[in-house]
Order: C-alpha cells, then structure tokens, then sequence
C-alpha cells in the first residue's frame, strides 16, 4: 500500500490559512491599514467597491519597500516585525503574524505598487490565487499602494457566504474605527463608491471621536485619567442619560491595539450599576497602556483576543477609574449636605482637670449561668427613680393602644367585599379588561383569565398593518408642519440609505440632506402617536441587532422592524377604549398568538389551575 500523507501545495495551505485571517473584505482593510501603520504612514486612504467585493484600494505614504522586500513580504510567515520568539513578549506592532499578505494573495487578484523614499523607481508585483503574474520596475510615490480586486474569486463558497453590501460595509466601517480612534493624529480617508464616508484630519483622541461618531456624542463624553504602576487607564465614557439600547460604541485598547474584553467590559458596567437600566448600554473608549511584557497577544488569528498577566489586578483599577470619573463630573448621585445651618462644636475646658470621666458601675454578684433571676444587691441601682421605674414597668404602658396579641378581623360581609375593587365602574361593566403593572392586559375568557403582553400584541397589528402597506403599495403619509433634520454616524447613515426606499414605501418621507444629515417630512398615519425621529432611532438600533437580508425577504424583516420601533412601549397607560380597541385589533390579526419576532403574545391561565393555587 502506498503512502498516503503528503505535504499540501503552498496554494493550497495558504487557502486554508487565509480561511482563518481573512474572512471577509473587513479583514483585507484591517489587515493592510495596520501595515500602513507598521510602515510609519501619516496619510492612509482607503478606497473599496461594492463593499469591498470588487476592490479593495489602500494607499499610504510610509517607509515603502525594495524590490526584494516585497516580494518576500508575499511569503508565509515572512514579516519584519519579529526576528526571535522572544520578540513576541515585547510586540508593539499591528501585523506581526506574517501570514495577512500570502493569505490575501491566495484568494484574489492583487497588485501592489512601493516605492522606498531613497529610490529612483519603485516596484510592481502582480500576484492572483497565490501565482505571481508579473514583477517589474514601475514610476510610482512613495509609500505603498495595494488593490485587491475580486476577493473570493478562487473559493466561491467564501464568496456567497458573504453579507450584503450594507452589512459588510458596516464591518468595513467598524474597522476603521478601531484603527482611527487610537491614532489620531493620521489623516485617514474611506470612500466607498467614489463617495467619501470618512475624512478624517489629524486631531486629538476626543476630536476624532466626535469626527467618527458625530457630533451629538461630544456632550455626553466623560473623562477618564488614572495611572498607576501596574497600568495606566485614559479615555472616555459615555453619561448614562445618553445610553444606547445595543451595543456598538464600546472599545477598548491596548497598547493602541483594539481588543475585545468581556470581564473588563463587566468591570465598566458594574461601574454605571443603578445608573443605568438592565438593558442599556453606555458608549466608553477606554486606552490601557501597559507592559507588553505582561500581555499575550498571539491568541486569535485577528489578534482582537489579549491575556493578561494580572487580570484580577487590572479589573479593580479599571472599575475604580470609571466610577472615579463619573463621580467627578456629577453623574453618580452624591449626598447633598444642608450647609445652611451652623454646627455647634463645644469647646474644650481650659484645664483637663475639670474633666469629670463617666461613672463605671457594675453588679459583682452577678451570674451569667444562673436560671433564676438573683436580686441585685449592694447599691445597684443608686439612683431611687431608677429603682422605682424597675418596680412599676407595666405602669408604662397603661393607657397606650399596644396590643400583644394581633386581632384576627371578623370575616365581612360580601357587600364589605366588593369594597376592595374600587375601581373606575365601567372597568367592570361591559367588555371585562384591566392593565396590569401597565405592561399586561388581563381580561376574563371562557377557558380562565387571559393575560396579553401588550407591547407585543401591538407590534403583531402593526406588522400586518405594515404588510399589507408593503402589498397595495399605498400607504397614507402624513406631512409633518415642522420637517425635522438629524445627524448620523457613517455607520448608520449607510444603514438608513440602504432602506430609504422600502421606508417611502411604508410611508415615510425621509431625504438627505448632506453628509450623513437627513430630513425627515412625512410619517405614516400608523405611528402617528410616536416622535418620528424615536421610531428611526429605534429602527437603527433594531437593525444592528438583527442583520437584514437584502436579497430575501427585506420587506418583511423592515416592516417587522418598524413595528416593533413604532410599538407603544412598556409602562404606556391605555384607557378603557383603548384596550377594547387594541384586543379587537389584535384578534383580526391572521396570527394573533405570536409577534413578528416569533414570541408570544398572549397567555390563558385556566380556571382548573386558579382553583388549585387556593387549595394550597
């Protein structure tokens, strides 16, 4: 029998590593932004086509190579960054792995254009599914030039895996966030499409926070400076008025990497504890810098994961800090003294002489094991009140109302019984409905007592109503008297764009208004109860939880999405009427017992169970 083990074609391993480096055209720009870094640039520009799929462009003005540099940098595990494994406990760089470049040339067709400051010319390399084409001398500037064109186009399985444009647009977005916000003073540009989606100028950590997240976050920053010797802590948070109902405004750095965190995360939670609700999270840009000595970082293939040496030691400092500066600026409440008033301080006498020390006494027959009760004898007490009171104890208690046994009332009549449901008469009259905790609908039913959520059971009528809208494509607007403009983050301003036409069909009148600023004129007749600006709001937040699916069934999942953001919330009292209205409502719906979000809506306590919990 032959030999069945053999060594894979470089090709082929490269495929398999880039499977775990690059998985999508967000990890080619992260990849190579943080080159450019490595390579000393102050000017990154990052160009991408639909969203990254056809082209992928990043040039920078760094260092540049030679000719055999780079071709070499092409090679697996060829970097310049670490030259000994003990190199790896002193990493300050971004791209140390070595791997980025094979792996992206494995999978795509690449063309790079460098060029060294000392040199005359600079050098082409054309390189696709890991075979280079061509390698020649080329008239370029200097610094290096990438374009990654066609990703995936060698394993299409990768390929139709990928999101839809919005979505991987978005992963483009929130990497050039996390390699922005710590190096603020390199002038990074994104354009998609041709249009620019950030341009952003050489500024400090909190200007170009509010540059990539705009400008309606810089009231709400807190600042966040503590030092110590194990690690220093600086950076922002967010006030908890200004928190935000998902995630997506949470970074941690360090060593101005990028790094995902859980037990620090809940270190900066704890801190905001009875600020904030169950639900909400708060915007923090946190910056650790520490020994790198004391770090891991080669722990997952996008190096996002770190160990530290001292976890439990970091964690404390890191929650103090953050409670620290909440504290300073007045969010967390403080006791407000009354100062009005003057304290009275007696002053010491002249001489210790006069002081007089109080009295010891104590009882020497005393017994602590003695059952009965011994008369005290000597002259314990001196004081003949004292004594007295001790001989007339029950004397204190004549004429008060205590009472050492608890009466048991009488049981009442029924007419005394009806007395406890004092409500409103036509609570009772009619059609049998009561709101309960303002969140609950209770109304009697042959079967036992039906209990309706009623935030639920409100997104259900408006998911059809939304459907059938969607369907006739005639929906009733209604203009607003004052049209209203807000701002966006890039992020969510490609998100807003992405739907604008199925929003006009539900009837919304939303336009732009320039960069990443809207106007918004017109709301359907359906959520006209809520601020239009609270429903969009509450649209985007509902979309960066649930990824939309451009290509199948976006109609459903953005009506299903707008009814639950135009929802009446919890804790909303309803009038009679409108209870009566929202049950009739709910039960013409052709699926009342389920949301559109596939939870339940309503719940039937049986009698036969009522009934038992009484004979317990």
């Amino acid at each position: 029998m032959s030999d069945i083990i053999q060594l894979l074609p470089d090709s082929v391993a490269n495929q398999i590593a880039a499977g775990e480096v690059i998985q999508r055209p967000a990890s080619v720009v992260k990849e190579l932004v943080e080159n450019a870094l490595d390579a000393g640039a102050t000017e990154i520009l990052v160009h991408v086509k639909d969203a990254g799929r056809t082209l992928v462009q990043i040039t920078d003005n760094g260092c540049g190579m030679s000719p055999t540099d780079a071709r070499m940098s092409f090679e697996r595990h060829a970097t310049s960054k670490i030259t000994s494994a003990n190199d790896l406990f002193n990493i300050r760089t971004m791209g140390f792995r070595g791997e980025a470049l094979a792996s992206i040339a494995a999978i795509a067709d690449v063309e790079l254009r460098t060029k060294r400051v000392e040199d005359e010319v600079g050098t082409f390399i054309h390189i696709v599914g890991s075979e280079v084409i061509k390698q020649e001398p080329v008239a370029c500037a200097n610094g290096t030039s990438f374009q990654i064109k066609n990703l995936f186009f060698n394993v299409p399985a990768r390929r139709k895996f990928l999101k839809g444009n919005t979505t991987e647009l978005k992963h483009i977005i929130s990497e050039i966030q996390r390699v922005a916000i710590p190096n603020p003073g390199i002038k990074i540009s994104l354009f998609h499409n041709n249009s620019p989606v950030y341009e952003l100028p050489k500024a400090n950590h909190r200007k170009r926070i509010v540059d990539l997240f705009g400008k309606a976050i810089n009231q709400s920053l807190v600042t966040v400076d503590e030092e110590t010797s194990i690690v220093k802590v600086f950076g922002f948070v967010g006030q908890p008025k200004f928190a935000r109902k998902t995630m997506g405004e949470q970074f941690f750095f360090v060593n101005g990497r990028y790094i995902r965190h859980p037990w620090f995360h809940k270190a900066v939670m704890q801190a905001y504890q009875q600020l904030l609700p169950a639900d909400a999270f708060p915007a923090y840009f946190l910056f650790l810098e520490t020994d790198p000595a004391n770090i891991d970082i080669n722990v997952h293939p996008t190096k996002t994961e770190i160990k530290f040496e001292n976890e439990r030691d970091i964690w404390p400092i890191l929650h103090a800090a953050v409670r620290e500066a909440l504290g300073k600026n007045n969010v967390v409440p403080s006791i407000d003294f009354d100062q009005s008033g003057s304290i009275d301080i007696p002053l010491p006498p002249k001489s210790f002489d006069e002081i007089q020390f109080p009295e010891i006494r104590i009882n020497p027959d005393y017994n602590p094991f003695e059952t009965e009760r011994q008369p005290v004898s000597g002259s314990y007490p001196k004081n003949p009140v004292a004594k007295k009171n001790l001989d007339r104890w029950e004397d204190l208690y004549t004429g008060t109302q205590l009472k050492l046994r608890p009466e048991i009332p009488e049981p009442q009549s029924e007419k005394e019984t009806e007395k406890i449901f004092d409500g409103p008469p036509e609570q009772f009259s009619g059609k049998k409905t009561l709101q309960l905790k303002q969140k609950y609908i209770l109304t009697p039913v042959k079967s036992g007592l039906m209990v309706i959520d009623q935030k639920r059971a409100h997104e259900r009528i408006l998911y059809e109503k939304f459907l059938e809208a969607l369907k006739s494509e005639s929906v009733a607007s209604q203009q607003l008297l004052f049209p209203q403009t807000f701002e966006l983050n890039p992020a969510d301003a490609a998100i807003l764009v992405s739907v604008l036409s199925d929003l006009t069909a539900l009837g919304f009148d939303i336009r732009e208004f320039g960069k990443n600023t809207f106007l918004i004129s017109g709301t359907p007749v359906l959520t006209d109860k809520t601020e239009p600006l609270q429903v969009v709001e509450k649209l985007l937040e509902e979309f960066k939880t649930l990824q939309v699916d451009t290509r199948s069934r976006a109609k459903e999942q953005i009506a299903g999405l707008l009814a639950k953001a135009s929802a009446l919330e919890y804790g909303t009292e309803l009038k009679q009427e409108e209870i009566i209205h929202l049950i009739d409502e709910l039960f013409a719906c052709s699926t009342p017992n389920f949301s559109p979000d596939g939870k339940r809506v309503l719940h039937i306590i049986p009698v036969t169970d009522i009934e038992k919990s009484f004979l317990k």
